[in-house]
């Protein structure tokens, strides 16, 4: 049977060891490991005295328990108030290795550029504005009445759903088209007309090719004799200007409420000239936008004299132009900043 003097003796002999020991910790990970050594339930010393519990006479048992229990809870402490302050050590040396001298010249210097939709918004205005067209930007909230009546939408039209526009009342709504803006000006300004509207959309559509909010742009001319040939003039040096000399545009017949005529626009696939790739899936041609010809119950509704004046239209999605000059698939990644995506435009400029 063991003497309680001498269990005594070994319960200062480790609380000794442990100062002595803790001198030459210098990380949390050994401090983590000398705690392991002492306190580990199954192989730790401290555990090994209450072992001998059964050693201790019965007298002498409450005394000796009350001793080890003083010892453990003596360690836990230390140890957990040395863990504390070695990781507040390492922590330090951490971030003083990490540490950056902010004023220190870049190793590499990589120049900046606009982001894409916004050197293809550029590069529209200008082409048009060599055509004459003013810029008119319009609001992006509108009322019923401006994005919708006036342009000759019917009141059971698909567009004016819940699940395709965004309504802030029954009466405003985030405009769904820039087309609202050609109403402002054929309000305003007599003929003729001839302007450019760019500015963000809101839509409730969500996949690859579609987002919520992206960039449109409308135009606009009204004047004395002004036919579908005229738009297709326009809209050829458009396309030969973006995606190069020789592409072509083609119309296809297609429905809006606010032209008659209206036409889906097709360029020549500026990737295989026209002989058929991936990009333009063997047709040679790729939908590039729509349009036609002002519908006259909308030049009525703005005070324009159909009998006297006529005009076109045609909406362009700028994200969609950009996809495509650029060979980016997924319309996303032009709000994400990618730097693989900048990098490849950067390429192209």
């Amino acid at each position: 049977m063991l003497e309680n003097a001498a269990l005594t003796e070994k319960i200062e002999a480790i609380r000794a060891e442990i100062k002595e020991k803790a001198d030459s910790l210098d990380t949390s990970k050994l401090v983590y490991e000398a705690r392991k050594s002492f306190m580990d339930p199954k192989t730790g010393k401290i555990s090994a005295l209450m072992k001998e519990m059964k050693n201790v006479p019965k007298e002498s048992k409450a005394e000796y328990g009350k001793a080890v229990n003083e010892l453990k809870a003596w360690a836990l402490e230390h140890f957990e108030d040395l863990d504390k302050k070695m990781k507040e050590k390492e922590a330090k040396l951490r971030y003083e290795s990490e540490k950056i001298d902010v004023t220190m010249p870049a190793k590499i210097r990589k120049p900046g550029n606009l982001h894409p939709v916004t050197q293809m918004r550029e590069t529209l205005i200008d082409i048009f504005a060599g055509m004459g067209f003013e810029i008119f930007e319009g609001s992006e909230i509108e009322n019923d009445y401006y994005n919708f009546t006036a342009l000759n939408t019917p009141a059971d039209h698909p567009a004016r759903d819940m699940q395709d526009t965004f309504y802030l009342s029954p009466e405003y709504l985030l405009r769904t088209q820039t087309s609202a803006g050609q109403i402002h000006v054929m309000e305003n300004q007599k003929p003729p007309i001839k302007i450019l509207s760019p500015g963000k959309v809101f839509r409730s559509d969500d996949d690859a090719t579609h987002s919520p909010m992206f960039s449109q742009m409308e135009g606009l001319v009204v004047d004395k004799n002004i036919n579908l040939c005229d738009l297709k003039g326009a809209l050829d040096l458009f396309v030969q200007k973006i995606y190069g000399e020789g592409t072509k545009t083609r119309l296809r017949p297609s429905y809006f409420p606010f032209t008659e005529p209206s036409v889906e626009v097709d360029c020549s696939c500026f990737e295989c000239g026209g002989k058929g790739c991936s990009l333009c899936k063997g047709t040679g041609w790729i939908e590039v936008l729509g349009g036609g010809v002002v519908n006259k119950k909308v030049l009525e509704n703005c005070g324009i004299d159909s009998n006297e004046y006529s005009g076109f239209a045609f909406g362009i999605g700028i994200e969609r132009i950009t996809m495509l000059k650029y060979g980016i698939n997924n319309i996303k990644l032009l709000f994400e900043s990618d730097l693989d995506v900048l990098n490849q435009i950067n390429h192209y400029e």
